[in-house]
């Protein structure tokens, strides 16, 4: 194997610099989501949730990066917490709508405000065109990369 088939150092791949933030991020967030009784994935749920209604197990599973399996089990524990509300039966097809509840809104605006504050921490070393520079490079090296998604 060549030197520039290896990754090489490390600390010097932006792959590896990029799981250590998305790592320490999440770790962040789960810490200030743990006292609202949310992990990311239920987080992740009701952001999706509260800003498009209705979507189905499979666009929340890809949305928040899980498998649907996973979605399934993380809308089950919302519904029964009365955080979400999805019908008995599809009204069409076999999707099951979902939407937010007044408490899974109020969840939501308590863990959206937590979350945020997590990314101004995260960020603060860096300008707001440094932001949206990283942002912006960031979406350019994702579309680079053949979507895969989880199943």
């Amino acid at each position: 194997m060549s030197q520039e088939e290896a990754v090489g150092e490390l600390e010097q791949s932006v792959g590896y610099v990029l799981k250590q933030a998305q790592a320490a991020l999440h770790s962040a967030m789960d810490a200030v989501l743990r006292p609202l009784e949310l992990s990311v994935a239920q987080y992740a749920c009701l952001e999706l949730l509260g800003r498009h209604p209705g979507m189905s197990n499979s666009e929340l599973a890809r949305g928040a990066f899980v498998t649907r399996q996973s979605m399934n089990l993380v809308l089950r524990g919302l519904q029964d917490r009365g955080l979400l509300t999805r019908p008995a039966r599809a009204p069409h097809g076999r999707a099951l709508p979902t939407e937010l509840t007044s408490a899974g809104q109020k969840k939501l605006r308590a863990a959206s405000v937590a979350v945020r504050s997590v990314e101004r921490q995260m960020f603060a070393p860096l300008s707001a065109e440094e932001q949206r520079r990283l942002r912006n490079d960031l979406v350019v090296c994702v579309a680079a990369i053949p979507s895969v998604k989880p199943e």
